[in-house]
């Protein structure tokens, strides 16, 4: 096959962690079946999970070898039957359709999971903008449905759903109390906009809540990390708050006694943005369409701190799984 009819990606060969998992390889250039699109990727913003898919242990388990990469942003470059509404050469984010991931040149999307990027924004910033501004979006509002006024606890607030969930929160009227480890870190949740930052190490962040409220604890708490995180959230959470349950990146799973739940009358809220799409697309349109109005207003910018070469790749999930990350890490091709 002819050099134009082949690209670059990184496949997964062997689970385990991304630099021993990860092999760069030259496939062919993908065809669009119906209903989809073929998208030259520009720019992709690397996620937790992409981590978890490289280990076998994401709730979606692709055959191998299969190509990580779960967002980007790029522009389209063919049509398959059926599809309509769409102009080559448009710029979309979105989902690809795995398990050709968007750590490649070139992937494949159902037309339904393309989204118009938002003009406010470059390639790198809107490549971020889908999974952890809608996790955020979906958990302040769909789940929790906070208001304006109350005050909401971020966990991880530095990292890349919990720099999101800083954003969206303050640009729905919320106080915002944001967790982070380490003064790095609670230098970038500060300039993100939280109205108190709590680096872990040093202070308490229950004592800080409570503090900060009056004694009321916050209505709303965003936890994608688990484990201590939400054993504290617990303890500082207000008389009919909500716990957004988002992740468990701390590596451990909470066990919660739910007689707590009942004495103190708060509420435990799951949050798995990925049935959005499969359940309710409409929701997700909808969350779309409201980012990009926040985007256009300046309201939300995604906080892109790395810009990654192609070569990057297994290095920057290394560190992404370290922990060692602020905001979003991005390949851009």
């Amino acid at each position: 096959m002819e050099r134009t009819h082949r690209m670059k990606a990184w496949q997964v060969t062997e689970l385990g962690a991304p630099r021993q998992a990860l092999r760069p390889a030259q496939l062919p250039r993908p065809e669009p079946g119906p209903g989809q699109l073929l998208v030259r990727v520009a720019a992709s913003a690397l996620n937790f999970p992409d981590v978890l898919l490289c280990a076998g242990l994401y709730q979606i388990r692709p055959p191998l070898p299969f190509t990580p990469g779960l967002e980007l942003c790029g522009r389209i470059e063919a049509f398959g039957e059926g599809v309509s509404g769409w102009t080559a050469g448009e710029r979309v984010i979105g989902n690809p359709i795995l398990p050709g991931g968007a750590f490649a040149e070139y992937a494949l999307m159902d037309a339904a999971d393309a989204f118009r990027a938002p003009g406010s924004l470059g390639d790198e910033a809107a490549a971020a903008l889908h999974i952890a501004y809608q996790t955020a979006w979906m958990g302040l509002h769909r789940r929790a449905r906070i208001q304006p006024g109350e005050t909401l606890l971020v966990h991880a607030a530095a990292g890349g759903v919990g720099s999101a969930a800083i954003q969206v929160g303050r640009a729905a009227g919320a106080r915002v109390v944001a967790v982070v480890g380490g003064p790095g870190k609670a230098e970038v949740a500060a300039k993100l906009g939280a109205h108190v930052v709590v680096d872990r190490r040093e202070q308490d962040f229950v004592a800080v809540v409570k503090e900060f409220t009056g004694g009321r604890g916050a209505d709303v708490v965003f936890d994608p990390v688990g484990g201590e995180a939400y054993t504290g959230s617990t303890k500082c959470v207000a008389f009919e708050g909500r716990i957004v349950v988002v992740g468990f990146a701390g590596g451990t799973v909470p066990a919660p006694a739910l007689s707590h739940a009942l004495v103190k009358n708060y509420s435990i809220l799951g949050l798995h943005w990925g049935l959005y799409r499969q359940r309710d697309p409409a929701q997700v349109a909808a969350a779309h369409a409201e980012l990009t109005a926040l985007a256009d207003r300046g309201v939300v910018a995604p906080l892109v701190s790395g810009r990654l070469g192609f070569d990057d790749v297994p290095e920057g999930l290394s560190r992404l799984a370290a922990g060692d990350t602020t905001g979003r890490l991005v390949l851009v091709l």
